[in-house]
């Protein structure tokens, strides 16, 4: 059975970040990471809510991203 961080860097691999966004989130630990992963969980699964407090949802997509490559790396 995989871990749930080798779920994470699968979905990574294929670039399937929704879900591997949505899969951290649901982590308890991510450290220094944890506000740009819930940021991202949120643009993609409510957008017209980060859009309406004036959040840019690429912006945070993106912050996301790079914060699951930072907190997961794929070796």
């Amino acid at each position: 059975m995989p871990t749930k961080s080798e779920v994470i860097r699968a979905a990574m691999l294929a670039k399937d970040w929704a879900k591997a966004v949505s899969l951290a989130a649901k982590l308890p630990r991510l450290d220094v990471h944890r506000a740009a992963i819930l940021d991202a969980h949120t643009a993609y699964t409510n957008p017209g809510f980060m859009r309406q407090i004036g959040k840019d949802i690429d912006a945070l997509k993106q912050a996301g991203q790079a914060a699951l490559i930072q907190r997961f790396p794929l070796q």
